[in-house]
This record gives C-alpha cells, structure tokens and sequence, in this order.
C-alpha cells in the first residue's frame, strides 16, 4: 500500500481536482489517501519541508512529488514506478 498525503487548504478549486484525480486512482494503485489541512500544524510542517509553493502538495510515502494543478498522467507514471 502506497500511502499518499494530500495538503489542501478551504475554497482550493485545485485541491479539489487533485482530490478527484486521487479518489479515482486510489483503487487502481492501492493507496492510503489521507488529506491534510495546509493550516494545520502539522500541514505546515509538510509544506515548509516540501518547497511547495502553493497548494495542492502531492506527498508518496513521505516524499513530496507535486504541487499546483495535478497532472493524472504524471501521477499515473509516478506511481507506478513507487
């Protein structure tokens, strides 16, 4: 199981599509989706490690991978190769 964390903050139209890329994936490659509130401490933590510069911020097994609008077929190769 691939465990995926995504930080989001309120009225984020691109958290939502990365959300939506997420949920549907999710099946396919077996993730551990787990949504995080930028605002919290500990989103806050993950995006000061991460050099994210806006959210959405993609994090596979503890690694940042993308931020910003999320491409399903970057995510897609990125997976597979986890």
């Amino acid at each position: 199981m691939t465990e995926v964390v995504l930080l989001t903050k309120e009225d984020c139209e691109l958290c939502t599509q990365a959300k939506g890329v997420l949920t549907r994936l999710q099946p396919e490659f077996d993730l551990r989706l787990r949504e995080v509130a930028l605002e919290s401490e500990e989103g806050r933590a993950l995006a000061a490690g991460s050099g994210a510069l806006f959210p959405p911020v993609v994090v596979v097994d503890g690694r940042p991978l993308f931020y910003g609008r999320l491409s399903e077929k970057r995510l897609r190769k990125a997976l597979a190769s986890v």
